[in-house]
Order: C-alpha cells, then structure tokens, then sequence
C-alpha cells in the first residue's frame, strides 16, 4: 500500500472521532518528552527515535505492532516519511505521516461554534498544540479575533468562509507563551488592535487603547464588548464582556487554577494585584456568567462538546482552595508554592508581541512549539 500523508487538521478529526490508530512518534526522546501530541481522548502512542531506525533497523521495526494503522509524526516531515518508507518495506499495510511536521500540529486551530445570539455567533479556535484558545465574534459582515495566534491564515479563511472581514483583535495581555496574530492581521487586512496600555506602551505598532468601562461594538446593531481590567497575571491583564454574558479572561482566569502572576518576575507586586482582582472583580461577579478562558490543562476540563467553557459560579466552586484565600499574604505564599521556572523562550516571545523583534518565521515556529506555563498551580 501506498505511503500518504495527512494534515493536523485530520489528526486532531481522529482524535475527537475516536479512530483506532497507533502514533508513532520519531522525534528524539527529549523533544517527545518536552512536547507531545494531545487530544480530547486517549492516544495508543509509541515514541521511536528517528536515528534508531537508521542504526537498528530491525529492532526499531520490531517495536511497531504490524496490527495497526500507524501514523507517523516527526520535527519537520522527512523523518516520518523516511520511517513511513521503512515501514512500508516490512510489510505494513496502513501507514501514513505528517504532512509539515509536528509544527503543523502546534499551529493548528480547531474552530467551534460556542453560541448563536440573536444578531451574533461566538466561536472558540482551540489550539491543541499549545493547550490554548483564541476567539471570534461574528456580526453581520464583521469579525472581532480575540488573542489571535500567529497562524493568521486559519483566521483568514474561517473570516472567508463565514463571508466576513477582521475589523479588530483585542489582546487581553502581551503574551509570553505564544506568538500573537494581531500585528500580522493588521498588516495582512487593516485590523485595529485593542490592547493595554500597561503591557503594550512600548509597542512598535498602532493600537488602540483598552481603557476599564469601554464599550467596543460593530458597525451595526450587535453585541456590546465591554473592557473590564483584571490585573495580576501581568499589570495589563484585561477582561472583554461580550453581550453581558461571556467573559474572556486571557490568563487571569483558568477553568482551573488561575494566571501566574510571577512570569515578569515581580511575583509578589503582581501577586498583589491579582488578589485585588480576585476579590474585588472576579468573587462578586455574576455566577451565571460563562468563561472563556485563554488556556486549559489538559483535556479533562472540556464539556461533552470538547469546549472549554465554564461558569464563574463552577470554576469558583472548582477552585475554592484559590477563591476562598482571605489574605494577600496567603495568597502570596499559594503563588510562591507553586512557582516553578517559566520556559526560556517567553522573554523572546514578549518582545515579540510587542513588535521589538521580528524573527524569521522558522525561528517563530521553534519560539512557539510547545504547551502553555501560564497556570499559577501545575495541576
């Protein structure tokens, strides 16, 4: 049988359909270890380094079960076609590998509808790869993308297909753990940026200011986007109330957990604020408000849908040890209990999103492979 490929796009279809098939991953062990493949169920995976099959070919095959359909994913594609090859050549009968490597996998977004208002739809774009999800709000002829991610084609071709343009990005906070897609659908399609100033004063590019209270809207009738500033995971962190019913939260408010406010460095400044924002914004906020968060865990935190969304009243509920800390001191020492080192590459990133640095795009995809830290607990 022949050797095929296959895109992110299906991989992440099988995963959520539940299609019996082994995983094979080439990548050498510590790049597996770092980053793996990850879905809405359970993955049969086995991870082969790519070199093994070069100097042990028969005992690298012998690991494989010849049983199963086998997917192959490797850095950049060849490695998963050469070992497709080697495959094919023992007899495998269904074999197939990655069309781009597993940076197509990281930068794959998976849309889904969220909710249809009277004049308006609201959709998630999940984001596998990096555990992380980006929004779009939809009215008439018009696109809102919140926290967009740097593949602007996904956002490009969704706005297409749903006969729209992209009028605006608002960024909730400069990002440290992913690559942001506002400057480049500025550039690509005249999008303004909404963003704080707190983190974003030192951009190189236009944007407009999301100051506490403003009201953002489309040109015609259609839901209200309200900025509501929720500082502490950084000095800028900002909420937007959509249609006084859902709130994206960026990295201030988890399904569970809630946003490190110690990546700047400035643990305890921050820590402060987010407890304010905690106690003064978050505990008296409607119950019956739904969150949107920028981040998840692991899979464990979708509905039956595979949507990460929550109610202000369950994610309190779900998260009482960090809602129901009365003082910033304890707070403080929560925050402390659960630092751990924040990965290398998010200080590059930061300059980044703020437009001080513009690598290649290689070096864009290497910067952002790889699972969000943003959680101030672990799990």
């Amino acid at each position: 049988m022949a050797l095929t490929d296959f895109t992110a796009e299906e991989l992440f279809n099988w995963l959520t359909n539940r299609k019996d098939f082994l995983l094979l991953d080439v990548r050498n062990n510590e790049e597996f270890d770092r980053f793996k493949v990850e879905g809405p169920n359970p993955i049969k995976m086995l991870n082969v380094p790519y070199f093994e099959f070069i100097e042990f070919e028969a005992e690298s095959v012998a690991k494989v079960p010849t049983n199963e359909a086998i997917r192959i994913v490797c850095a950049k594609e060849g490695s998963a076609r050469y070992v497709g090859e080697i495959l094919n050549n023992h007899g495998f009968k269904d074999v197939a590998y990655l069309k781009d490597g597993i940076k197509s996998w990281g930068n794959m977004l998976a849309p889904v509808e969220i909710s249809e208002g009277n004049n308006y739809r609201l959709f998630q774009f999940i984001r596998p790869g990096k555990a992380s999800c980006s929004y779009g709000l939809v009215c008439g002829n018009e696109m809102m993308v919140f926290d967009p991610a740097k593949n602007i084609d996904a956002y490009l071709q969704f706005a297409k297909q749903q006969d729209t343009k992209i009028v605006k990005t608002l960024e909730t906070h400069r990002q440290a753990d992913y690559i942001s897609g506002s400057w480049s659908l500025q550039r690509a399609v005249g999008a303004d940026i909404v963003a704080p100033d707190q983190d974003f004063s030192v951009a190189r590019f236009q944007y407009t200011s999301a100051q506490d209270g403003d009201i953002h809207t489309f040109s015609g009738d259609g839901p209200s986007v309200k900025v509501i500033y929720t500082p502490g995971h950084t000095p800028g962190s900002t909420s937007y109330l959509i249609d006084d019913r859902y709130l994206i939260t960026g990295d201030t408010v988890f399904i569970l957990s809630i946003g490190r406010p110690d990546l700047g460095g400035q643990a305890k400044a921050w820590s402060r604020m987010l407890f304010k924002t905690m106690k003064e914004i978050l505990i008296p906020m409607d119950e019956k408000t739904l969150v949107l968060p920028g981040h998840y865990m692991d899979w464990s935190e979708a509905n039956h849908d595979h949507t990460f969304v929550a109610s202000m009243g369950e994610i309190k509920q779900k998260n009482q040890s960090i809602y129901n800390i009365d003082n910033e001191d304890d707070f403080y020492q929560f925050i402390k209990s659960n630092m751990r080192k924040q990965p290398d590459e998010y200080a590059k990133i930061r300059e980044i999103n703020a437009g001080l640095e513009e690598p290649e795009m290689e070096q864009q995809d290497i910067l952002d492979l790889g699972k969000n830290e943003c959680a101030a607990s672990a799990a």
